[in-house]
């Protein structure tokens, strides 16, 4: 039996008062999940371990199976292997986003929806403008040999405004804000910090100091966390001043549009150490991820799942629904684990927008589930479906939240639980009950073999 995963990012929700107490689940047009959940099995699911933030780059690791406390390096690695840029061992990768600061507040996580081919200008501007050369005492303090032409910092092109700041040395023992985390926040309190166990992890303030705090010396390659966080500031508040400058922005003010006036880096680790799908699962001999996000694209690289790059496919609303559905379907025909991963929903709920989040749940039911349904029963292999968020993104907060999310569990043969629409209620009296991490995925997997 072949298994095929559909996730759409943030889709649960929470009961909201202009549905009728419905949670978006509850209200929306999804006739294709709801008659797989009334042939199939349903649960709940808890995606975030204790102890880490309910992001994306968190569930849908745990999902996949990965245990957070062994593997977990934050986004920024993640994202680095999607794109292609192959961390050194001392290198610090973080997510940088670009995104919109008006009267002194956070606006908008995306830039007011920034374009990949904008971004690539405001990218590439960056680079000339604030990545410097490293300079002697620091090229000694990182032990770079003076024939190699590194830099301290870099900027790598993402897609839309999810982009890739690389820091040589850079240490991950700081405290940074997600944006889509802080809608109208000010922006200041929220800037980088170092953590507050950083010294007791080895790491004092002065990095050429020469005491051992703690039994750890300190790591002659980094920086400490306190100059990370220095560094990381500095290039938000020169980012500002440069990016509102910069003729695109200047042109979206003209027309009265939000601008992508700063960068905001978040979530930063090292290279990380994951074993592959098929080393966990040998019944996997090859499988696939279908995504327009880079942070999933680097997670099923890590995980041994061959990318699929669907033209269209947006990571927002007006993504490529049947492309993906097509690409999905072609998987299935020489893999034996497709993983496609739908953020539509997720934007739209940080974005605090009902109508598009519910639009973008039919979409998902309609164009792409409901394809891939079909043309499954037509196969002569059976195929076992799931359909689940990875963490809610309510509408009314806009922002992720740490609870159990619905999941649905279909395949030829299999016993109905007596479960009739799929929602976050229903699938409270589902056979499965509450799992818990990476049983789903053990559970999963189970069928058929």
């Amino acid at each position: 039996m072949k298994h095929i995963i559909i996730l759409g990012d943030g889709m649960s929700d929470h009961a909201v008062e202009r549905l009728g107490g419905k949670t978006l689940l509850q209200a929306a047009d999804k006739p294709m999940m709801d008659r797989l959940a009334r042939e199939g099995r349903c649960g709940r699911l808890v995606t975030v371990p204790e102890g880490f933030p309910p992001g994306s780059e968190v569930a849908n690791t745990a999902i996949l199976g990965y245990d957070l406390n062994e593997v977990y390096e934050g986004r920024g690695p993640l994202e680095a292997a999607s794109i292609g840029y192959d961390m050194a061992d001392d290198d610090f990768a973080i997510r940088c986003n670009i995104i919109t600061l008006e009267d002194g507040k956070i606006i908008t996580h995306n830039g007011g929806n920034l374009e990949t081919e904008d971004a690539r200008v405001l990218i590439d501007y960056l680079n000339e403008t604030l990545a410097a050369p490293i300079n002697e005492r620091e090229r000694k303090q990182l032990g770079i040999s003076a024939e190699t032409s590194f830099q301290r910092v870099k900027f790598i092109c993402g897609i839309q405004y999810r982009h890739l700041l690389v820091i040589k040395g850079g240490n991950k023992h700081i405290v940074c804000a997600p944006p889509h985390d802080h809608p109208n926040e000010a922006w200041r309190p929220l800037l980088v910090k170092p953590e507050e166990a950083s010294v007791v992890s080895g790491f004092p303030a002065d990095p050429t100091e020469a005491s051992v705090v703690s039994g750890f010396p300190a790591d002659p390659a980094r920086l400490s966390p306190q100059q990370t966080a220095d560094l990381i500031n500095e290039l938000i508040l020169r980012s500002q001043d440069l990016l509102a400058k910069h003729p695109f922005n200047l042109g979206r003010a003209a027309r009265g549009e939000r601008q992508a006036n700063s960068i905001w880096p978040w979530s930063g680790g090292y290279r990380p150490s994951m074993q592959t799908l098929m080393q966990q699962y040998p019944q996997i001999k090859s499988g696939a991820v279908i995504s327009a996000v880079d942070l999933i694209q680097g997670i099923g690289k890590y995980a041994g799942l061959r990318i699929i790059k669907v033209p269209g496919a947006t990571g927002l609303a007006n993504t490529n629904y049947e492309g993906k559905a097509q690409a999905a379907i072609d998987a299935l025909k020489t893999d034996d684990f497709v993983f496609v991963h739908v953020e539509a929903t997720d934007e739209a709920g940080h974005d605090g927008d009902l109508e598009l989040k519910l639009r973008a749940i039919n979409y998902l039911d309609q164009r792409l589930i409901r394809p891939v349904v079909e043309a499954v029963e037509k196969m002569g292999e059976p195929v076992c479906i799931a359909v689940l968020p990875d963490h809610p993104t309510p509408v009314e907060l806009r922002i992720h939240v740490n609870e159990p999310v619905p999941f649905l569990i279909w395949h030829p043969g299999i016993v109905p639980d007596g479960v009739q629409r799929y929602d976050e209620i229903s699938c409270v009296s589902g056979a499965y009950g509450l799992l818990r991490l990476n049983q789903f995925i053990q559970t999963f997997m189970s069928i058929g073999h």
